[in-house]
């Protein structure tokens, strides 16, 4: 859920830009969006976990920083700066002892602790991947950031899902036929 609760906020991002062709308009969009999908998940389970913190910070700090500046680069380096910051939190709680991905999605599923530490780390390495990516978009070519937010990163992510899945396949329960 919070996957597709993320994806809207970058097709609303997407979609204003689109149409307006005006980022600080489009950064006003999705701060307004971040706000209120913070304060919905807050009143609704009564807490934000610490992505959705980092998360809600970054929008505001970032987005504010690129609408009061009027400086477009601000928010470019906001997915960069949260997949980093994500990364780390990941690596820093797997080596203290307390896998944040297993604390997360433990729940869910259930699997061996040496296949916890494997997507652990993978999931790290993909983090940096998709923040060194961000920053080579918007670096090198700034018009077509938006465009890369919306469907390169996105498919990233998607082609990152089938990889998981399949790996993670061989692990999960299997029904009898």
């Amino acid at each position: 859920m919070k996957v597709l609760s993320d994806l809207l906020a970058v097709i609303l991002f997407f979609l204003t830009y689109t149409i307006t062709k005006n980022m600080i308009t489009a950064t006003a969009v999705a701060v307004v969006f971040g706000i209120l999908q913070a304060g919905f998940t807050y009143w609704k389970y009564k807490k934000l976990d610490t992505m959705q913190w980092v998360g809600l910070i970054l929008i505001v700090v970032f987005g504010g920083a690129t609408i009061l500046l009027h400086d477009d680069r601000f928010i470019m380096w906001k997915p960069t700066v949260l997949f980093w910051i994500g990364a780390l939190v990941l690596l820093i709680s797997h080596l203290s002892g307390k896998n944040g991905l297993k604390a997360t999605m433990g729940k869910e599923l259930e699997l061996p602790e040496h296949v916890w530490s494997k997507l652990t780390y993978a999931w790290v390495a993909f983090m940096i991947f998709l923040g060194i990516a961000n920053w080579f978009v918007f670096t090198h070519f700034k018009e077509q950031w938006v465009n890369y937010k919306m469907f390169g990163s996105t498919g990233f992510l998607f082609v990152f899902f089938i990889a998981q899945f399949s790996y993670l396949s061989r692990y999960l329960p299997q029904k009898d036929s």
